[in-house]
């Protein structure tokens, strides 16, 4: 079995997805890229320096262009007040009376939660919307 240069580029772009997969750092999949770039070029018949600087435009560019998409992508939300993170963010809970404190106990699955009003103004008793949470307490607001 003879094995040529494009074989060599495909067992690294497999290799290189595969230590991905493993460590969860998506930039060797812009290396992987890269690679089977060469791999391309290996087909074409390019020489093994051509491959070579394919192999480092393409996957050095998109590592390039990944980390610049990154760099000015808005910052994510707090996971405590990110809905992505916890689905009781936006959920309704009704608040019977409220401490001079701003502090009140609330039903809220089956259970009793501490909360503390977070929104504008003086707390009243009513609907309110879990904004936050921050540890076991409920932070709400109107």
């Amino acid at each position: 079995m003879d094995w040529n240069s494009a074989t060599w580029w495909w067992i690294a772009a497999g290799a290189l997805v595969a230590i991905e997969m493993a460590t969860g750092t998506f930039y060797l999949l812009m290396l992987a890229l890269g690679a089977v770039a060469a791999a391309l070029a290996a087909h074409a018949s390019m020489g093994t320096s051509a491959q070579l600087v394919v192999a480092a435009l393409v996957g050095g560019g998109a590592v390039a262009a990944w980390h610049l998409r990154r760099q000015h992508a808005p910052a994510a939300e707090p996971a405590g007040s990110n809905r992505d993170v916890n689905l009781d963010i936006g959920e309704r809970v009704h608040v019977g009376s409220w401490q001079s404190d701003g502090s009140a106990r609330v039903d809220y699955r089956g259970a009793q939660w501490s909360a503390r009003y977070a929104g504008d103004g003086s707390p009243e008793p009513g609907e309110h919307v879990i904004r936050a949470i921050d540890g076991n307490r409920l932070l709400l607001g109107r």
